[in-house]
Parts: C-alpha cells; structure tokens; sequence
C-alpha cells in the first residue's frame, strides 16, 4: 500500500479564505460602525493606515490595510497550521486580540488596551478577533476543498 504525504491547501484557496473572512468581518465593522454602536474612534485598520503614512485617509485605504492584515494570517493558518481545529482557530484569534491590545492600540495613540479611548475598546476589541477566528475555521472546513481536522 502506497502512502502520499498530506498535500497543503492552495494558495488560491488559502488567499480565498482569507479574503472572505476580511470581506465577512469588515461588514460586520462597518455596520456597527455606522449604526453608532462601535466604540472605535475610527475603524483600527484604518487608524494604523493613517499612522503609518502620516496623514488622513479614506475609508477603503483602511479597508485594504484590513484585507492585507486578515487574508496574511488565514493563510497562516490554512497553508501552515498542522492542527486546523476550532481551539486552534481560536487561540489565533486570541494571541492577534492580544497582540493589537499591547502593541497596535499604543502605535495609533489609542494607549495600552486602548484605555486612552475607553475601557470599552477591550471587548469591542475581542468581538471581532472571535468572529475571525469562527469564520476562518469554518470557511477553511468547509468551503472548497477538505480542510481542518
């Protein structure tokens, strides 16, 4: 019996997912940005796009920033992560909320966990790294191929 090695995932299925999970949380972002419910001062991506180049930007340059950011880990995590299970998707999630907490809020002015906004950044934070980590494990399952084990 002839044994094959298990093959990686694509790269245009890992760049798929990864851009449907940028596109799915962005929505998300933006409604409640627009509705008035997200305590964000101006959508994050979009706060480190103007950080980074020194100076006002529109909303899509924001959303590319957010496309790059997202699609660069999904397929991290579809291309290289040996164990693609729901736990795992998770801790990703999780280590990114808290890498953005500790490194990206302080860059953009925003403080240490965004406390220089509002205690409220905290979970308004983790809401869509949760959402992140639930759409990429789930897409990367079950859309297009088989996926997580």
């Amino acid at each position: 019996m002839i044994q094959t090695a298990p093959t990686q995932p694509s790269w245009p299925r890992a760049i798929g997912i990864g851009i449907a999970v940028s596109v799915l949380t962005a929505i998300v972002m933006i409604a409640l940005l627009k509705v008035g419910v997200s305590p964000f001062p101006k959508p994050p991506s979009l706060a480190f796009a103007e950080t980074l180049l020194g100076r006002p930007l529109p909303m899509p340059v924001g959303l590319l920033f957010h496309t790059v950011y997202v699609t660069f880990w999904s397929v991290v995590f579809v291309r290289y992560f040996p164990r693609k299970t729901l736990p795992t998707a998770l801790g990703l999630a999780a280590v990114l909320w808290v890498v953005i907490l500790v490194v990206f809020f302080p860059v953009v002015g925003w403080g240490l966990a965004g406390l220089a906004i509002g205690p409220q950044l905290i979970p308004a934070s983790a809401l869509p790294h949760l959402l992140f980590g639930l759409l990429l494990w789930g897409l990367d399952r079950y859309v297009g191929g088989h996926g997580g084990t």
